[in-house]
């Protein structure tokens, strides 16, 4: 899922639709999958992993500083 199809199922969901109704509008841009329309299921992931960064912002930015810090320490010299 990109943000731009991310977005699109939060507007259309915000006027009502479900996902089952809005799933086949959306098309994979690149990949294996390319021009095909992502699973309801990977939507519905997609739509929960939004809300865990909407509802804990700081988990997510601790996160990614954390991942970061480990790739770093991945790459220095043993």
């Amino acid at each position: 899922m990109t943000d731009d199809m991310l977005h699109t199922v939060l507007r259309r969901k915000a006027l009502g639709e479900s996902v089952e109704q809005i799933q086949p509008a959306l098309v994979i841009p690149t990949g294996k999958r390319k021009g095909q329309s992502p699973s309801v299921v990977s939507i519905y992931r997609a739509l929960a992993e939004h809300e865990k960064t909407q509802a804990y912002p700081e988990a997510v930015e601790t996160a990614h500083a954390d991942f970061a810090a480990l790739q770093r320490h991945d790459r220095s010299p043993k």
